[in-house]
């Protein structure tokens, strides 16, 4: 159906263009008429079929930037409850669907317009790829019999998410809407979970009667060629509108597991591990396992730990088994024993170059790609699990009973723990030649989180210290973009995040060039009533890029920002500017950050600009 510049249903017949020849060129099924029997005075249609096969599979969100080809969706997931909110840009909305993913365990639904909306989604959709989240997409489309004939915003849009990117799925009919998409969301839940796009043409989704309009159905035919194009677009339209199938059966949700021969395998491995490392992943945090399951599993296994992603917090900031700190020197030069439940060998692990010696390598991953990545070139396991790490870690702690970490290794660990955040403390006492100290602010931070709060981070060299200082409160309870390193993440994710957990104390650690992808959002904040709280760290440039930049070429150029009073420009009802004066101190810190809490829990979103000094704290770090 064509649409105004406006988006809006236009007047032009698809019939009409490209002479009599290309009308011929639709769907089989409507050359080869039979009567079908078709309500044409109903005024249902598939925007709510849509909504309906949504409320059944227990969304309680769609995000989106509206457009004329999804207004349908829309209006009916308002009219059945479903809150649909709407962003200021469509990556936002995808991001905010991905947030609800992950705190949530549920799938993400973001819904975005044809053309410039979908793609300005891709980005973010590749972001809840490598992050593994589950989510739908539903991108609105030309009608089916105006695609490649210049119909507005008309572009080859499924290309745009190749396998193994997501799959992707084309209604060409009612009949087939419903019995796809909820193919499409056990798929996106399903092995190892990811993104699916559904193009959904407007001509599935809108009225039989404006359909109709559109298409020219009702117009008395003249001439014999008029005459074949009319009986062509009846039976189109009695094709299209046949009436809604049954959802397929789809079987259950196919997730690999270890066999009980391979936790038997890791079992003896472990028991006869010295000084054994766990390295957790988000991955362990993925449905089915109860995040409270998993973490009394670790617990009871007793090894030292490092968590990493959406695995941080799963253990309490007082349990002796979390670790945080020098985790390259535990890796290459103290463990025998490395289980790697959910975490990759990529850029994080120096692909895999990071292991000792005659260390043991448990891989443990659902992907099969991700499980063995590099192992042909930087290491080997000694034993590869195509599985649910959480399912395994679970059997494996059944399976030990009474299993005890020899204490001094432990012992051992916990030492040097101490020992660097000694060091981090001595650093964060140290003002800088001007503005804040970074560690000193995320350290104040750190005292004033409560059990109740979830960390957004979004940002390079700020978020880098921040993962090192700051600890997370409970499972789920720290969001960054995941191995895709996007920035821009932090509006999308603290709407989701704050809308699926309205009793969390939502923080948000940004960047000063982060920042700049979601500032808009701030009006999204306001009008939806989500109350965040925002520190913005302005280091006055790009400075995870200019610490490499400019001393291996000589030149920061392109990395230099500016010390902006975003503060007083978010629209917000409250914030205020630290590291601007003298005299700020720790003391005053605290005070600001707390007066931006007691604000939040007013009901308004809260930023507050950070001024920082120069730091050699992530000294040496690389970025690519």
């Amino acid at each position: 159906m064509p649409m105004t510049s406006s988006g809006r249903p236009g007047s032009e017949a698809s019939a009409e263009r490209g002479g009599g020849k290309a009308v011929w060129a639709g769907p089989r099924r409507a050359r080869r008429f039979r009567e079908r029997q078709v309500d044409t005075a109903s005024p249902r249609h598939g925007g709510e079929l849509v909504a309906e096969v949504l409320r059944a599979h227990g969304v309680r969100f769609l995000f989106t930037l509206p457009g004329g080809h999804i207004s349908p969706v829309l209006v009916a997931c308002e009219k059945i409850g479903i809150r649909v909110v709407d962003t200021r840009h469509e990556a936002t909305a995808v991001f905010a669907a991905d947030a609800v993913s992950r705190v949530s365990g549920r799938i993400g639904v973001a819904a975005v317009t044809a053309g410039p909306g979908v793609t300005n989604a891709v980005t973010a959709v590749k972001n809840a790829q490598m992050a593994e989240s589950p989510l739908l997409l539903l991108g609105g489309a030309a009608a089916s019999l105006q695609k490649g004939r210049g119909a507005l915003q008309d572009i080859p849009q499924v290309p745009l998410f190749p396998n193994p990117l997501c799959h992707s799925e084309i209604p060409k009919s009612l009949n087939s809407q419903i019995p796809k998409l909820p193919c499409a969301i056990a798929t996106a839940m399903e092995g190892t979970p990811g993104p699916v796009f559904v193009e959904l043409p407007i001509d599935v989704l809108y009225p039989f009667h404006v359909v109709q309009k559109e298409l020219g159905g009702s117009k008395t035919p003249r001439g014999l060629r008029g005459k074949l194009v009319q009986w062509y677009l009846r039976n189109y339209l009695a094709d299209l509108f046949a009436g809604p199938g049954s959802p397929k059966h789809h079987p259950e949700n196919s997730i690999p597991r270890a066999t009980p021969q391979q936790v038997q395998q890791c079992s003896e491995l472990l028991s006869r591990a010295q000084r054994p490392l766990l390295l957790v992943g988000s991955q362990a945090l993925l449905p089915p396992t109860p995040a409270e399951e998993l973490r009394s599993a670790l617990q009871s296994l007793g090894v030292p730990c490092y968590l990493g992603g959406a695995a941080r917090g799963l253990l309490p900031p007082e349990c002796p088994l979390g670790l945080r700190q020098n985790r390259r020197d535990a890796l290459r030069d103290a463990a025998d024993l490395v289980l790697l439940a959910g975490t990759v060998c990529d850029f994080r692990l120096s692909y895999g170059r990071l292991f000792g010696r005659g260390a043991a390598v448990v891989a443990v991953n659902r992907d099969r790609e991700q499980l063995l990545r590099n192992s042909d070139v930087f290491w080997k396991p000694r034993l590869a699990v195509q599985g649910d790490p959480a399912s395994l870690l679970v059997a494996l702690s059944r399976s030990l009973p009474g299993f005890s970490c020899p204490r001094p290794w432990l012992q051992r660990l916990r030492e040097a723990e101490a020992e660097k955040e000694r060091l981090n403390r001595a650093k964060a006492a140290v003002p800088p030649p001007c503005h804040l100290n970074p560690l000193m602010l995320l350290q104040a931070l750190e005292r004033l989180l409560p059990p109740q709060s979830l960390l957004v981070a979004d940002g390079g060299d700020f978020v880098g210290t921040a993962a090192y200082t700051v600890r997370p409160r409970q499972p789920r309870g720290w969001m960054d973009p995941g191995p895709f390193g996007t920035l821009g993440v932090g509006g999308g994710f603290a709407l989701g995040a704050k809308l699926c957990r309205p009793e969390a104390e939502v923080w948000v650690l940004f960047g000063d060039g982060s920042l700049g992808f979601s500032l808009m959002e701030f009006d999204t904040f306001v009008r939806h009533k989500v109350t965040v709280t925002v520190s913005v760290s302005l280091s006055r440039g790009w400075t995870q890029i200019s610490r490499e930049q400019l001393p291996l070429l000589g030149s920061a150029v392109g990395c230099g920002l500016a010390y902006s009073d975003y503060h007083g420009g978010s629209g917000t009802n409250g914030g205020d500017s630290i590291g601007d004066s003298a005299g700020d101190t720790e003391a005053r810190v605290v005070a600001v950050l707390r007066a931006a809490q007691a604000e939040c829990h007013r009901g308004h979103p809260v930023l507050v600009n950070a001024l920082l000094g120069p730091s050699d704290f992530r000294q040496g770090s690389v970025s690519v």
